[in-house]
């Protein structure tokens, strides 16, 4: 476990990311600037891996905002495009 992770990861340090219209607008509802997101990937703690879901594979991953508020991300891995998408964000208690 984790494989998918570590390349979701990978491909964010690697700029070969995208931000899905869902996540941006609950980014945006949230007001959670999205840098937020991708910088605490690195430090975050895989949730869950979802190698099956339709039409990407996902993982849920445990994050750290700049000013300590954990969330719940969701990335996705399009292997055409061999990038990562951010599809939602959460908070955990709200």
């Amino acid at each position: 476990m984790g494989e998918l992770f570590d390349q979701i990861r990978k491909a964010v340090a690697e700029r070969r990311y995208l931000i899905g219209v869902h996540a941006a607008n609950r980014l945006e509802e949230r007001n959670i600037p999205d840098w937020q997101v991708v910088v605490g990937l690195p430090d975050g703690e895989l949730v869950r891996e979802r190698p099956h879901d339709k039409p990407n594979a996902a993982v849920e991953v445990s994050e750290l905002l700049a000013d300590g508020t954990p969330v719940t991300a969701v990335w996705s891995w399009l292997p055409r495009l061999q990038i990562a998408k951010l599809v939602t964000v959460y908070y955990l208690d709200r």
